[in-house]
């Protein structure tokens, strides 16, 4: 084997690098399926410690005042601005997507970060004269100490939903990362400790099924969040959920996006080309200019590229056309890495895997049907509801949809809509499990929880029903 170009993958506990205990797990690259780094996996052991260090720095860091331990996020911004080519290459080169992706990730992470910075604004609680003489008085305090388990396909973004938001509120903090994009969550945990965040305030455990088992039933952690597939989302919210800790668990997705026969050709084409990775054979032009290795990347792994190609073969043999084939797809001086081609099907049936599945590479699928309510009515039958997005000049038809839909972000003439701070991510049904946000303003909620305090001082005020 080739020299290896990063150092063995270690755990963040207490503000020290330290080995896992678990077996050694190689990281490729999907660029060009080439060993990059190498990773002791973690066990339960690994999470029990990483804990502790995590429950010990609470007193510390969530006695600090807020206004304080912003200060912290002031600076990992500065750092993450000052590192975003770094953080974009590496992102690209552990996740496979392409630099302009990657840098996209740096800076909706630092737009998270900077939303966190203004916390003591948004959280400073609330302080009324409830009748003559008597106060409430509304603070809220952080959970305790979290964990947050996050996907592959947002190596930076993901973590930095829930790193700055939670800190900030005064929470601790176990991080366990995909275990195939390893390396970004680790050059976090550096620009962290360079901002002057304390150690044991954030650590990080590397590892698979084990690690998420014990981080679901780990007595001493209060809050779970998690993003991933639906499949994995209900068992962590029930296994959570079960050893009484509060628990988001955001699930996978099948946006739908409802073309109407007023779209704009133009920009409904591009748009949806570009949400992928009406005009039919304008947007398989547009997909056609989707190269991998130039403006689309690898997907994470081989087994990713035969799943995907596997659903689009699926397909074909149960009736669908496939308008634009990219199965079998070689990049010129990478032919070993993971790319699979922009994908156009037509005629797809809703009874069909395809469209009922969510696919997880650059694959669209497309339904006809003779009214919009039977494009609604497919949309509701599925069980995931995070997006849904349409395409027209019609401003009614555009809030029809808005308000029928079934999904809990919405977009018109938008691919992709998901909103930018303070609003926040999430969706309805399938693809969420849990009450409350991860981002944005109303991420609040989970990461704090209330205390409420009533207090009467003067002996002449007016005795009432509730003093």
């Amino acid at each position: 084997m080739k020299d290896i170009k990063y150092p063995p993958v270690q755990n963040y506990i207490g503000g020290k690098f330290v080995t896992g205990s678990g077996e050694s797990f190689d990281v490729f690259s999907p660029l060009d399926g080439t060993v990059i780094a190498q990773s002791n996996l973690s066990t339960k052991a690994d999470v029990a410690s990483a804990t502790g260090a995590a429950k010990l720095a609470f007193p510390a860091w969530s006695a600090m005042p807020i206004k304080e331990r912003v200060q912290v996020f002031f600076k990992y911004k500065t750092l993450l601005e000052k590192h975003s080519k770094e953080l974009s290459e590496l992102i690209q080169e552990e996740n496979g997507k392409t630099f302009s992706e990657a840098q996209a990730e740096i800076d909706k992470s630092i737009e998270l970060t900077e939303f966190a910075c203004s916390m003591p604004q948004l959280a400073s609680g609330e302080l009324l004269e409830v009748s003559r003489g008597v106060e409430c008085r509304i603070e809220r305090y952080p959970v305790g100490v979290v964990a947050c388990i996050t996907p592959f396909n947002f190596p930076a973004m993901v973590p930095n939903w829930t790193i700055p938001n939670a800190l900030v509120l005064g929470n601790t903090m176990i991080l366990k990362p995909s275990e195939l994009v390893p390396l970004s969550a680790n050059r976090i945990a550096q620009l962290l400790k360079e901002a002057g965040l304390p150690d044991g305030v954030f650590n990080i455990v590397h590892g698979t099924k084990e690690v998420v088992e014990a981080i679901c039933t780990e007595p001493l952690i209060d809050a779970i969040s998690f993003v991933g597939s639906t499949k994995v989302a209900k068992i962590v919210y029930a296994l959570g959920s079960s050893n009484f800790k509060r628990v988001l668990a955001l699930g996978g997705a099948k946006n739908h996006l409802f073309v109407l026969p007023d779209a704009h050709p133009g920009m409904a084409a591009s748009n949806i080309a570009a949400s992928m990775s009406g005009c039919i054979d304008k947007l398989c032009d547009e997909a056609r200019k989707i190269i991998p290795g130039h403006n689309l990347g690898a997907v994470i792994s081989a087994e990713a590229k035969a799943r995907i190609e596997n659903y689009i073969t699926e397909a074909e043999n149960a009736g669908a056309k496939i308008l634009v084939d990219g199965r079998h797809y070689v990049v010129a001086g990478k032919e070993n890495g993971y790319y699979v081609g922009p994908t156009v099907i037509d005629d797809v049936t809703a009874d069909m895997k395809i469209a009922q599945e969510e696919v997880f590479g650059p694959v669209l699928a497309i339904l006809h049907t003779e009214t919009l309510e039977n494009a609604l009515a497919i949309q509701k039958k599925s069980p995931y509801g995070n997006a849904a997005s349409v395409f027209t000049q019609s401003g009614g038809a555009a809030h029809y949809v808005s308000e029928h839909a079934s999904a809990g972000m919405i977009g018109v003439n938008i691919g992709v809509p998901v909103p930018r701070e303070p609003f926040s991510f999430g969706g309805w049904n399938d693809s969420k499990f849990g009450v409350g946000d991860l981002t944005g303003k109303s991420s609040i909620e989970f990461w704090t929880k209330l205390k409420k305090t009533t207090t009467k001082w003067n002996p002449e005020a007016q005795i009432n029903w509730m003093s």
